[in-house]
This record gives structure tokens, C-alpha cells and sequence, in this order.
């Protein structure tokens, strides 16, 4: 059996279709409906339903598929032993992530690693748009979540955890007296994320935990507007510790009620299983899981 017909069938299943699958390869369509044709002459089996319309697996070509994907893994696997053996990395890396997830982990420690290895061409998406990764053919997808993600068949890679506080910008602190007890939010105005999430589960350090609904002074859902309101005096709210670090060295916000969390954000890099083994994505998730938790202290450091 051709190797290269398998590649060739697995990534036309994995892209939705021969024509997408040319445009991922840069293979003519029709060479690769050819050879995909030749296969199943080869197996004496219709794996595909194909019409001008549609594309469908038959069932036996569901289970071939499964088959065919992990021989073509561990193919690639094998080459890339000898490849990060005798090559730094090199190439083109995929990566698509949240636009707060870029402005304030990325923007300053990506340039880094543009430096250290030369060789490796980023390539950055940022989008608050839910990206398939498989289907459209990134290397890494950075995900920001606050529960466990849920299990598939991709590599996941934890990158950072960090707390989130409840910050108020020095403005209105100095218009309103800070809140001493979580019950004192309950006259605070607030900036809420959403307009579902008007209740925040507050964490203590001692372990027990409270409920508060403060006043919304403003419901948004893009944290750099988040951040910026609190900046100017609008009220309380909560963000991540990264994302606030900087302004707060520049004495523009305060963390209050600092015994308290809302909660912690964990980043996670998830990876389709093939190309987590190449050398250049390999490097670029072990650079951000080698990042430190803690911002730096220089603000200058902050975008």
C-alpha cells in the first residue's frame, strides 16, 4: 500500500474534501481524487461517497480512516525523530488564540522567541472566534479557560495558571471608600464580562467563599474596554493578574479586597497529535510553558 495515498486520503477526510485538501497541500484536485480512487481500486472498497455536492465516508471508510490516520502519526513521527536530531527548528508555525490571550501573554514573550529561533516563521491568529484547528489547519490553538477542558483527541499542554482579582481604578477609590468585606460590593458599581454574569463567587485564602451581586455600572465582554473603564474610574471589577499588572506599577488601578479571589484562568496549548512532534512547534510550547506565572515588574514590559 501507498504511503503517500494514505496521507493523501486522510488529509482530504481531515479537510472536509478534495478541493480543500488541495488548497492545504498545494496538490492539484485532481491529482489527488486520482490517487484516492486508486486506493480503493487497491482495496477492492468504496471508502468515499462523493458527488459534486458532498463528500461522505462509507462506514467502512470511517474505521479505514482511523486506521490510516495513526499509521500516517506514527509515519511522521518517525521522520521527526530523525529530524529534531539533526535540525534546530525551522518552518512555518500556526497559532490561533484569543485576542486578550495575544495582547497580554504573547505580545511580551513571543518577540523572544522570534529571536531565539530565527528559523521558526510565526504565524499568529487572533480571534474570540472558536477555531477548529484540524480543519482549518493551525499548529496551536491557545485556549483560556476556568474548567478542565473536555477530553479529545488532541494533545493538550498546560501552560499557566493565574488568579483572578477584583481591581478598582485609583479615581474611584479616591471618590468611594474601599470595600472592606465582599457584602460592601453590594453598593459598589461594577464592570461586568456579560449580562448573564451579574453574581460573582468570591474565594477566600482561608478556603470558604461568598456570593455578591454588585450595582453594573457597565456590561462588556472585551477586556482591554474592561480595563480601560476601570482606568477611569467607572467602578470595580475582575480581571487576571497579567492583564492589570501593568497599570497597576503605574499606581492607575488597585487590587482590593486582596485576600479574595474570583476565581483563576488556566491556559492550555492544544495541538493536533501529528503536528505537536514537529521540532518548531515543539519549541514554541516548551518557550511559553518555560514563561513565568508572575508579570514582570517593568510596566514598559506591558502593552
Amino acid at each position: 500500500m501507498n504511503l503517500n495515498d494514505l496521507h493523501l486520503f486522510v488529509q482530504s477526510v481531515e479537510s472536509g474534501g478534495f478541493a480543500a485538501a488541495s488548497r492545504r497541500l498545494n496538490v492539484p484536485k485532481s491529482t489527488i481524487s486520482k490517487r484516492v480512487a486508486e486506493l480503493e481500486t487497491q482495496l477492492g472498497a468504496r471508502l468515499i461517497h462523493r458527488s459534486s455536492r458532498s463528500f461522505v465516508l462509507s462506514d467502512l471508510g470511517r474505521e479505514f480512516f482511523e486506521h490510516a490516520r495513526a499509521a500516517i502519526t506514527e509515519a511522521e513521527t518517525a521522520r521527526d525523530v530523525v529530524l529534531r536530531r539533526k535540525a534546530e527548528p525551522s518552518g512555518p508555525v500556526r497559532i490561533t488564540t484569543s485576542v486578550p490571550t495575544a495582547q497580554y501573554m504573547l505580545a511580551r514573550c513571543l518577540p523572544d522567541f522570534a529571536i531565539a529561533y530565527p528559523k521558526v516563521e510565526l504565524r499568529v491568529h487572533a480571534t474570540d472566534r472558536f477555531v477548529d484547528i484540524v480543519q482549518e489547519g493551525y499548529d496551536i490553538a491557545l485556549r483560556s479557560h476556568f474548567a478542565p477542558l473536555p477530553n479529545s483527541n488532541l494533545i493538550q499542554r498546560k501552560l499557566s495558571e493565574e488568579p483572578i482579582h477584583l481591581i478598582a481604578g485609583t479615581r474611584y477609590l479616591a471618590q468611594n471608600p474601599e470595600p472592606e468585606t465582599p457584602e460592601d460590593l453590594a453598593t459598589h458599581a461594577a464592570i461586568l464580562t456579560g449580562a448573564a454574569r451579574t453574581e460573582w463567587v468570591l474565594n477566600h485564602a482561608d478556603g470558604h467563599s461568598a456570593a455578591v451581586s454588585p450595582k453594573a455600572a457597565m456590561i462588556a465582554d472585551e477586556s482591554a474596554l474592561i480595563l480601560s473603564a476601570c482606568i477611569s474610574g467607572m467602578g470595580v471589577t475582575c480581571l487576571p493578574v497579567s492583564f492589570y499588572a501593568g497599570v497597576a506599577k503605574q499606581g492607575l488601578v488597585r487590587r482590593v479586597l486582596p485576600e479574595w479571589e474570583a476565581g483563576r484562568v488556566t491556559t492550555t496549548a492544544v495541538m493536533p497529535h501529528r503536528r505537536g512532534q514537529l521540532p518548531a512547534v515543539r519549541a514554541v510550547v516548551e518557550f511559553l510553558a518555560s514563561q513565568p506565572d508572575d508579570p514582570p515588574p517593568d510596566p514598559d514590559h506591558w502593552p
